[in-house]
């Protein structure tokens, strides 16, 4: 679904990704991991062209979508996003935040959004919260809330900037079980997480970036229990 060649990212005289090179297939939950500043978000957000690469591709479905002719904003319809800081309109009920792109895309009218927002709430429990602001909500009940708007445009991958990390301890559960939800139904999902618990339990792979580049990659068990290499092991002995 995703193919990475080459991405190098710079910021200033600071570079960011050093030459990436990675491929997720449909249905794969990568979990991404690594030390502060070693370019997970950054390679995230390069997925979706959020953050443009200095050089390199990245190949959605098929087309390269760092060529400049390419409509990026059609294929970003295909492509869920869920930040760390949830991202909710203020000004807008939670029924208005998730119906506002279907209908403004043209992908659905009022009626057919606001029927998909009530399934979509029913499922996660916050359908008593259509008409509320975000601001009445708790961080764990945004984030959820979040997460179901990015569902709302049906994407084929759902792309995940540390989701957990602005909440509260016991708000954390309630949305990596949303999220594991999703990955049981076949979402192709990539995360970059510091829950190394869900790394554990929902990931088919677990990638491990530092300074810019990957240095190790593996399914979870080996990942965790039989790590290569030395900067891996020393990561490990400290999260673990």
């Amino acid at each position: 679904m995703i193919t990475v060649k080459n991405l190098v990212k710079d910021f200033g005289g600071k570079r960011a990704l050093d030459g990436v090179d990675a491929t997720i297939h449909e249905g794969e939950k990568v979990v991404v991991i690594g030390p502060s500043g070693s370019g997970k978000s950054t390679f995230l957000r390069c997925l979706n062209l959020l953050e443009k690469p200095t050089s390199g591709t990245v190949n959605f479905e098929g087309t390269d979508i760092t060529d400049p002719s390419v409509d990026i904003d059609k294929l970003r319809q295909k492509m869920g996003m869920v930040f760390q800081q949830f991202n909710l309109f203020p000004h807008l009920s939670v029924m208005e935040n998730i119906t506002l792109a279907p209908v403004m895309l043209g992908k659905m009218d009022k009626q057919q959004a606001e029927e998909k927002a009530k399934t979509l709430l029913s499922r996660i429990g916050l359908l008593d919260k259509a008409q509320s602001y975000p601001k009445q909500l708790s961080g764990g009940q945004q984030q959820r809330i979040a997460i179901v708007r990015a569902l709302a445009m049906d994407p084929d991958v759902m792309l995940f900037d540390e989701p957990t990390s602005a909440l509260d301890p016991e708000m954390v559960g309630e949305v990596l079980e949303l999220m594991k939800e999703l990955a049981k139904e076949g979402m192709t999902m990539v995360v970059v997480t510091h829950e190394m618990g869900f790394a554990r339990e929902v990931a088919t792979r677990v990638i491990f970036m530092d300074e810019g580049k990957i240095l190790e990659e593996n399914e979870p068990r080996a990942f965790f229990s039989e790590p290569r290499c030395d900067r891996l092991k020393d990561f490990l002995s400290k999260v673990l």
